[in-house]
């Protein structure tokens, strides 16, 4: 394994558990107690998807998560709840220590604070699982032979924490006289929330983040959402502005090296499925090598079964992130029919699956829709 995060973590786990004969060696660049952004969000589809494979994992984790069951859209100081969306978090390096300590406790041998600098440092292994994030160095040698295509988002984000405690998953846009500004923000503890800020490229020009540091970038994200983070202060981690990366690959192996997790595909923030896209690409793996004895076929059988999946996933995240690079523009609209627009944005909603799943939400947008006007 070259990575230690929650994709990497869970398939040394996972075989190391089914097969405790086999020697699994995990190399993390990283100390054990480092990682880069706040809380990791699951939703309850997605934590379903894994007690079905794992109840164990899931048991284990879900009396330090916090869960809701909507979420509220905050648009020119006026807000509405979208029910039945349920989703539950967990600070993120609060969920690699358990990982950590379940991967240790099945016998995998973790090897923090080591770089692999070279592919040819790993000779010897019958298998190399690449789950080393979105700048891969498995991936990069081997690009050509993976297919692997990069491309970015136009707008700009930055990841901070906060004090400000959350009641759901929250979306605020709030629009300043130099452009339009949106947060991701939600509770991942009892003490602290996620608070994602993000703008169009004309906005972050408009403010000279380009010549701003980190704590210059962060005083003026405190003044935008002052109402919003009431009092409470943003927290840095590495924060810094970046563009969200588009990263794919045709083929997901090449000789006795195969790619999960963010090295093999990125998926966008709004949609919240990075960690649990990483860890399904763990659980596909450990079914397909399981599968067949011959590593070429089961390495095959993996990208065969996983990748229409996947690819409906993606599809959605890129279409979810569209609409964010224009969240300006729908800005224009009234509450109830911003918060519409919001919640079809992937295209997977449709008017029947919404009255169904948020009941109270789809007679509020009606009402409003017949009566002429916002509820």
């Amino acid at each position: 394994m070259i990575g230690g995060g929650p994709g990497g973590l869970y398939f040394a786990y996972l075989w190391k558990k089914r097969h405790p004969e086999d020697q699994v060696d995990l190399f993390e660049q990283n100390p054990a107690d480092a990682t880069w952004g706040f809380g990791v969000v699951f939703s309850d589809q997605a934590l379903e998807f894994l007690r079905a494979d794992d109840p164990e994992t899931v048991d284990a984790i879900a009396p330090h998560m916090e869960s809701w069951q909507n979420i509220t859209l905050n648009l020119h100081g006026d807000s509405v709840a979208i029910d039945g969306v349920g989703f539950s978090s967990i600070g993120r390096l609060e969920l690699l220590k358990f990982l950590q300590q379940r991967a240790i406790d099945a016998g995998v041998t973790p090897r923090f604070d080591t770089q692999i600098d070279a592919i040819d440092q790993l000779n010897g292994h019958d298998l190399v699982v690449a789950a080393d994030g979105l700048n891969s160095l498995v991936r990069r040698a081997y690009e050509g032979d993976f297919g692997t295509s990069l491309s970015y988002s136009s707008n700009k984000f930055v990841w901070y924490g906060t004090s400000k405690r959350f009641d759901t998953l929250s979306q605020t846009f709030v629009k300043t006289d130099r452009g339009a500004f949106n947060a991701h923000h939600y509770r991942y503890s009892p003490t602290m929330s996620t608070f994602l800020v993000e703008c169009d490229h004309a906005t972050w020009q408009a403010y000279g983040f380009a010549y701003k540091d980190v704590e210059q970038s962060k005083g003026v994200c405190e003044e935008v959402f002052a109402d919003t983070l009431g009092g409470h202060c943003l927290v840095s981690n590495k924060s810094v502005w970046r563009n969200f990366p588009w990263v794919w690959n045709e083929h997901w192996s090449f000789k006795n090296i195969v790619l999960i997790g963010d090295a093999l595909h990125s998926a966008h923030f709004s949609i919240g499925s990075g960690t649990r896209l990483a860890i399904e690409d763990a659980i596909a793996l450990v079914k397909a090598l399981e599968s067949d004895a011959h590593l070429a076929t089961a390495l095959h059988r993996y990208q065969a079964a996983r990748k229409p999946v996947l690819q409906k996933l993606v599809n959605a995240a890129r279409t979810s992130a569209f609409w964010y690079e224009h969240f300006p523009e729908h800005m224009k609209l009234d509450l109830m029919d911003f918060a519409y627009s919001y919640i079809t944005r992937s295209g997977r909603i449709d008017d029947a699956r919404l009255r169904a799943m948020s009941p109270a939400f789809m007679a509020r947008y009606e009402a409003a829709k017949n009566g002429g006007g916002a509820a």
